[in-house]
Order: C-alpha cells, then sequence, then structure tokens
C-alpha cells in the first residue's frame, strides 16, 4: 500500500501529516519502526495500524480488532459507542492496546507482533463511562499502573483522571482507584480526557487534553508518586495559529533520542487530523511542545 502522508523533499514537513480521519492516535517506536492505532468506535474491523519509519509518512497495514463483542451489540450500526481512544504500547516482547468502550468498560488485546495474532478482547475492568484508558509498566519497580478518564453521558462525571494499581500482566486491577488529578479543582480547566502516562527523569507523567475537542489544550501533569500530588501545565494551544484543538496524542522517542509529539485536530467534516509537533525538555524539566507551546505548520522533519 501507497504511504497516507508524504513530506517535502527540502528536508522539512507539513502538517498535518494524516490529512484525514484518525481520532485520537497513539503511537509506540520498537526499534527503528513506529506504529500508530486510533478510535474505531462502531466500526470492523477496528483499531487500525499504520506503520511508518520517520514519522512523516504513514502507511495503514492491518487492523488489530476482527470483531466488536459482544456481537449482540454491535449488530447494528453504533456511532457513540465501541472503541474509543486507544493507547498502544509494547512490554515484555508484546505489543498492547488498551482502549475504553464506554457502556462496558476498559478492555485489552495484546500479540507478539504487530501484525498479529491478536488476543481476543479481555476486560480489564467492567463499568460504565470508563474511557481512555493507559497503562504504565514501571521498569524501574516492576510495578504496573493504568489511569483512565471519565464520559459524563454515562457516568454522570468528567473532568478528572482515575489512577489503579494494574497486574503485571494486564488481566486485572488490583485496587478500586483513586482520582489523581481532579480537573474541576484547577481554575478554568473543563472536560478533562485522553490521558497518557509515562515515567520519565524520576517523574511520573500524563500528557492529556482539556477544554473541549474543538476549542481545548494539552496539558502536562507531573508527580514523583503515581496517585500524586500533581502540578500541572499548559505546554501546547491554539494561540495565534490556525490549529484550532489541539487535542490528545502520544509523545514517542526516536532511535537518535529526538522527542516528538503526535496529536489530531478537529476539522469538522474531514474529521480528526494528525499532526506532529517537535517536542523538548526545558530548562524548567517541563516538556516544551511545538513553537513554544504553539503548534508548527511546517518543521525540521524527524
Amino acid at each position: 500500500m501507497s504511504p497516507l502522508g508524504v513530506g517535502p523533499e527540502d528536508g522539512t514537513y507539513r502538517n498535518p501529516v494524516l490529512d484525514a480521519d484518525w481520532s485520537d492516535p497513539d503511537v509506540v517506536r520498537v526499534g527503528d519502526d513506529f506504529h500508530l492505532t486510533a478510535s474505531s468506535f462502531g466500526r470492523a474491523p477496528g483499531l487500525p495500524l499504520l506503520h511508518s519509519r520517520d514519522l512523516v509518512n504513514w502507511t495503514l497495514i492491518g487492523h488489530a480488532l476482527a470483531h466488536l463483542e459482544p456481537a449482540e451489540e454491535f449488530a447494528a450500526p453504533r456511532h457513540d459507542r465501541g472503541v474509543w481512544a486507544p493507547s498502544l504500547r509494547h512490554h515484555d516482547d508484546r505489543f498492547w492496546i488498551f482502549w475504553g468502550d464506554p457502556d462496558q468498560g476498559v478492555f485489552q488485546i495484546n500479540a507478539p507482533e504487530i501484525g498479529g495474532p491478536w488476543t481476543r478482547p479481555h476486560l480489564v475492568k467492567e463499568g460504565k463511562g470508563l474511557i481512555d484508558p493507559c497503562p504504565l509498566w514501571d521498569e524501574e519497580t516492576g510495578e504496573a499502573y493504568l489511569v483512565h478518564a471519565w464520559a459524563r453521558s454515562r457516568a454522570g462525571v468528567n473532568n478528572r483522571l482515575t489512577g489503579h494499581r494494574m497486574r503485571p500482566d494486564g488481566t486485572g486491577l488490583l485496587d478500586e482507584g483513586k482520582v489523581i488529578v481532579d480537573g474541576d479543582r484547577i481554575p478554568g480547566w473543563f472536560t478533562l480526557e485522553g490521558p497518557k502516562l509515562y515515567r520519565h527523569d524520576g517523574w511520573f507523567w500524563i500528557l492529556a487534553p482539556a477544554g473541549g475537542v474543538g476549542t481545548g489544550w494539552q496539558g502536562a501533569f507531573r508527580a514523583r508518586e503515581f496517585f500524586g500530588p500533581y502540578e500541572e501545565k499548559v505546554v501546547l494551544e491554539q494561540k495565534d495559529t490556525g490549529v484550532n484543538g489541539p487535542h490528545q496524542g502520544g509523545w514517542v522517542r526516536t532511535p537518535s533520542g529526538e522527542d516528538w509529539f503526535l496529536h489530531f485536530q478537529q476539522r469538522g467534516a474531514y474529521g480528526r487530523v494528525v499532526h506532529l509537533q517537535p517536542m523538548r525538555w526545558g530548562a524548567d524539566g517541563w516538556p516544551v511542545l511545538g513553537d513554544e507551546g504553539a503548534p508548527v505548520a511546517v518543521h525540521r522533519r524527524p
């Protein structure tokens, strides 16, 4: 298949790198290969899998989810259900994808290779309104964690992130969970969602958007302990650019040590297109995305 994105020949790229509807992207690197997945909602096959060697040119190589389960729930089109905001990770020589079904709970599948075979969906936590889950295996301690957001339409609450200890094999959670970031306590923040969980420089990091899909910003949270307390900072926002949002995505590091961030922008009938932002760590230890916190239109290629 031909690449979905193409870059200029002058050593730069132009956003969006994926000018099509790839909602809620997440990305991981294994060796020299980058892999991306995105929300597929009620579509089957679901969980598209894209591959790249440069973060600019992407090729659709398959899907990780053959069927939505239970089958009777998806016998008719369900555009607001199914696979919401997946997280893609590589751990213990396996690829893992976690996602939230807002009506059923948190699921995961895994595979030895990106092309499969992928396991059948396993329900990690049952519940209404559990969305946008992201796991973390802490290589320093051997412990595993999971963070997720909430859908007000199902749970009656949102604007908060809940953290859990997770079984290292990813099959279940070890506690009832605790709200580790309460957006209602941060002045001006609303609709906090889409968390991606990382470990860096002795901190637990959560990169998560707030403020709504079409009008919000990208936030960063850090804490020395997984359950907090977390401090926050806005690290990417529209400013004087034409990139409304900019909404959730994932951080990835190249083999040469460069940091990059992929996120989506809501563009109405054009869908949720994917942008690539340069990323670096500032003198204060916080990530700096784009051009000092503003999305870039053109930039040097990775």
